[in-house]
This record gives C-alpha cells, sequence and structure tokens, in this order.
C-alpha cells in the first residue's frame, strides 16, 4: 500500500521568505555552494489559500531554521532542520500543516524532505509574518527566538517601483518556476532549537509556493 494511500486531497499556496548567511545574491538559489562555504537560514511561510481535505489551513504560518555546509543541490551535503509551526491552527489543522510541511502528504515538500539528515525539533508557537502588497519589505517573527526582516533590494538602475527578479531558479526551496524578489535582510536572528546566529545585512529572497498532492 502506497505512503500516501490515507492522505486526503491537499492544495497549499502562499509566500515565503527567506534571509540567510549569504551574500548578496544567495548562491544557493543557483543551486551553487554557499558564500562561506555553509549556511544557516529562516524560512518562514504565510499559508494565504489551504485545504487540507476538508480541512482549511488559511492564514497560518510556519517557519522553518536550517543549516547545511556545502552545495545542498549538487547532493554534496544535506540539511539540518528546526519546525515551528503556528500555534493558532486547531488541533485538524496542526495536523494538516504538520503532515503537509514534514513531507508526510506527498507533494514538493516529499521531495524537498530528501535533503534534510536531521531534525532539531518541532514546536508550535506565535509566528508574526508581514509582507507588503508592492513586496518592498516582509518580515517573520517568533518573539524571543527569531527575527527575519527583509527589504527589497534596489539600486541606481532598478526602475522606481520595480523589482530585482529571478526567474526559474535553479535552486530555488518554493519549487519549480518560481520567481524570486532579491532583497537585504534588515535583520536575520536566531536562538532556538540549538540554532543560533545574527546575520543582519545579508542576502534576503521573497518567492510564492503553489503546492498540491498527495
Amino acid at each position: 500500500m502506497s505512503a500516501t494511500a490515507n492522505i486526503p486531497q491537499w492544495k497549499v499556496s502562499g509566500d515565503l521568505l527567506e534571509v540567510c548567511k549569504c551574500n548578496i545574491p544567495c548562491p544557493c538559489e543557483f543551486a551553487q555552494a554557499p558564500t562561506y562555504g555553509d549556511c544557516d537560514s529562516v524560512l518562514a511561510y504565510h499559508i494565504k489559500r489551504g485545504t487540507y481535505g476538508q480541512t482549511p489551513i488559511d492564514g497560518l504560518n510556519v517557519l522553518a531554521l536550517t543549516y547545511f555546509k556545502g552545495n545542498l543541490w549538487a547532493g554534496e551535503t544535506k540539511a539540518s532542520i528546526g519546525l515551528f509551526f503556528d500555534e493558532q491552527a486547531n488541533s485538524q489543522q496542526r495536523e494538516a500543516i504538520q503532515m503537509i510541511f514534514s513531507g508526510k502528504a506527498g507533494g514538493f515538500m516529499a521531495e524537498f524532505a530528501k535533503f534534510i539528515s536531521d531534525v532539531r525539533g518541532t514546536d508550535f508557537a506565535p509566528i508574526k509574518f508581514e509582507i507588503a502588497d508592492d513586496l518592498s519589505y516582509c518580515s517573520a517573527e517568533i518573539p524571543g527566538k527569531v527575527v527575519a526582516k527583509a527589504e527589497a533590494l534596489s539600486g541606481p538602475m532598478t526602475p522606481q517601483g520595480k523589482r530585482v527578479q529571478t526567474i526559474n531558479s535553479p535552486g530555488s526551496v518554493a519549487g519549480p518556476g518560481a520567481v524570486i524578489t532579491w532583497g537585504t535582510a534588515t535583520a536575520d536572528q536566531v536562538d532556538a532549537m540549538g540554532f543560533k546566529w545574527e546575520w543582519n545585512g545579508r542576502s534576503s529572497k521573497h518567492s510564492t509556493f503553489d503546492w498540491s498532492g498527495p
């Protein structure tokens, strides 16, 4: 019997903020080795729309902390990860988001899970996520544990109101075909689950995800 035989049909879409140790632009997005050989990163997911069977999961957040050394996409290494799930979720929603984001419910995250070596912890927490409609800024926070804030990258040759973007990124953790909007991490501070760092002023990325399964 298939491992996903008892998994309901599900679909989820939303925004993903990433801030990490790498310089701008993060080489990992191009399936290259990290700037400094290893990488600490925050991945903050905001679900705009989602259903898991009959359970709606709109508006919930998930936040992952990761560390790896070497080129993840070249198969040189795997990542350590810690996962926080939105404490606002009820019992059915908690099961849904844990199944989806652990990869146990199939879909893209089941493929991404193949790059994970160990899970340092899972917990429920108050996760605050904010994003500007024009993508000029984005932030995620778990009080006392994680602060991730980003401002859109710009410069002399960037048209006013436009964003610096990459399409069809070969190293996207949002899935195939993602559009990456580049930014600067104005805050990247973590002290949770054995992860601890502060890498303000480094690379940030925004993308959208649209997954389904099983």
